[in-house]
């Protein structure tokens, strides 16, 4: 049962944070994505290999009394945590017994059109549904669906999701080179994404050796495609450890300009800024030029 319990992990988006793995002896998904780092699998719509609830909350409860400064209790699995068949069990067990903790559910967006996974959704603290694609052509592309998954059907079920749920709900979206990283798919993406309106949104790319072969992003062509949403969406830019992007000086007037075009993260400005630009931000805080604000984790700065 110890492979179940994986952590803990520090999360700059999230905390510290203990997962529970739901798939832990082999992929289970409805997705075999180009960019996974599981080994290539065959996609499913159901586990056939299902670890009992009881044997998780075991674990659980072992784990918490070894780590009792956990900030989050982390849904995922080796594949998708949705088709796990008692998902809406395990979060009530889980609630029962998880104090100030807050619980989150890192998914592939892929059944949120079923009503029984919203349902057991809305249980959850926070959601994280992955959006990577905007078309059909892509989602068959990038996201290798499972036969009767269509864009449309997520699109609809995220919009009927976010008119109940009232908590944070976070959309990472996974960009991979010269497959969704087109003006043309992003300006889609910003469609959808703004009628959404989720708390947040997060953008990156591949960080781990990939599946198939595939290449990604670079840190300033993930800069670029983030000016390209609406300034009302928290973008959050999921920068690898090493970016690649030089700190260059800003004006007091560019500092703004950028702020206008979309907030910038703490991990934004110290990549983008150098120090006497910093100093200058700090300057435009004091006189209430700029204001920050946190989203669950992330601080953003943008214009008072």
């Amino acid at each position: 049962m110890s492979n179940i319990i994986f952590g803990p992990l520090l999360s700059r988006r999230f905390g510290k944070s203990l997962g529970i793995d739901l798939s832990p002896y082999k992929k289970q998904c409805n997705f075999d994505c180009l960019y996974c780092e599981l080994k290539p699998a065959k996609t499913v719509d159901m586990y056939d290999d299902v670890i009992s609830v009881a044997d998780i909350i075991s674990a659980l409860q072992d784990a918490l009394v070894q780590h009792k400064d956990i900030d989050v209790i982390t849904i995922t699995a080796n594949g998708e945590p949705t088709l796990y068949p008692y998902l809406d069990e395990l979060i009530d067990n889980i609630n029962s017994i998880k104090g100030d903790m807050t619980t989150l559910i890192l998914s592939n967006g892929s059944t949120i059109g079923d009503p029984k996974v919203r349902e057991a959704l809305m249980k959850f603290d926070m959601v994280k549904l992955s959006l990577d694609c905007a078309t059909d052509k892509c989602l068959k592309k990038l996201d290798r669906a499972h036969k009767g998954i269509s864009i449309a059907d997520i699109m609809q079920g995220m919009l009927e999701f976010k008119t109940q749920y009232k908590k944070p709900l976070i959309v990472e979206v996974l960009l991979v080179k010269s497959i969704n990283d087109s003006l043309e798919h992003i300006k889609a993406l910003n469609k959808f994404l703004t009628t959404l309106n989720p708390t947040r949104v997060d953008i990156g790319t591949i960080d781990r050796p990939p599946a198939y072969k595939v290449e990604p992003l670079s840190s300033e062509e993930l800069l670029n495609i983030a000016s390209h949403f609406d300034p009302s969406l928290p973008v959050y830019i999921i920068h690898r450890k090493s970016s690649e992007v030089r700190a260059s000086p800003y004006s007091d007037n560019e500092i703004l300009a950028t702020l206008a075009n979309r907030p910038l993260s703490e991990d934004d400005v110290n990549i983008l800024f150098d120090e006497k630009t910093k100093d200058r931000l700090k300057i435009l805080l004091e006189t209430k030029k700029v204001k920050i604000f946190k989203i669950y984790g992330v601080t953003f700065y943008i214009l008072a």
